[in-house]
């Protein structure tokens, strides 16, 4: 068709439908979409659920790269070439269903129909968008920002509709992964957020919308993330008397040592 849009070409009913190539999976919480270094002959669409996508260096340290949600294409670097292999690895956070796309047919959509191609380009660069805006945030602003930031991402906060205040289960672990800190620091933030009335902290997470203003017009409270100020303790009786022997020790001294310095007397 030469890039020409088919009239009876439908994006929503392609992405959410069986086909040619197309094949709706269902992934149970903690099952893979695929692991890191597998071939990659698929591309994902999420349509329900949440995913995460973590990597494993050489030495065997895992870190999670990013959190996923319905509406988003997983292995998209399954499209780079017939030989690609998986950069990292996807599962599921919760419950999910996702339309697995071969890597052929994806290929011939894109270049049948400029409507998908469109849809899916928007995407990609939503997501380069995304992905400096998570650089930018992960130098330059505190580990308790970058965590008050995830959990309004993950409530879907500045997307077109109501956000999902309530969101998905997921660990202190994955969250200290993902802003770059230790899970303590994120048990300490969790904290302070539920007793500012900022999230509902009570096996499940709710956000509200005070946290999204505190974080846009940076009300976030500054000693947040610092470390507690230690305060001398009071002073003890033994303490003071040393403290006042010091003190005439010190004024002694100087008595002695003005003496020395004075003109001799009959000179």
């Amino acid at each position: 068709m030469d890039g020409r849009s088919s009239k009876d070409f439908n994006t929503t009913n392609y992405l959410g439908n069986e086909g040619d190539g197309r094949k709706i999976v269902r992934l149970k919480t903690k099952q893979l979409f695929f692991a890191q270094g597998a071939p990659a002959d698929a591309i994902f669409f999420l349509q329900t659920g949440r995913a995460k996508l973590t990597v494993v260096s050489k030495r065997g340290k895992e870190a999670t790269v990013t959190l996923l949600a319905a509406g988003d294409f997983i292995g998209e670097e399954a499209l780079t070439s017939v030989n690609a292999t998986r950069s990292a690895t996807a599962s599921a956070l919760v419950a999910c269903v996702a339309l697995k796309i071969t890597r052929a047919q994806m290929m011939h959509a894109l270049h049948e129909d400029h409507a998908l191609s469109k849809f899916f380009l928007n995407f990609m660069l939503l997501r380069g968008m995304r992905t400096q805006a998570d650089l930018v945030d992960q130098l330059f602003n505190s580990s308790e920002r970058r965590l008050a930031r995830t959990l309004l991402l993950m409530a879907d906060f500045g997307k077109p509709g109501e956000p999902i205040t309530q969101i998905p289960t997921v660990t202190q672990e994955t969250l200290a992964e993902l802003i770059g800190t230790t899970r303590s620091r994120v048990s300490f933030f969790m904290n302070r957020f539920r007793k500012l009335g900022y999230i509902e902290y009570n096996g499940h997470i709710r956000v509200n919308r005070l946290l999204l203003n505190a974080v846009l017009r940076d009300q976030l409270p500054d000693q947040n993330a610092s470390r507690p100020t230690l305060l001398d303790p009071p002073p003890s009786k033994a303490r003071n008397a040393r403290r006042q022997a010091g003190l005439k020790a010190g004024q002694t001294e100087l008595r002695t040592s003005a003496l020395a310095l004075s003109p001799m007397d009959g000179i």
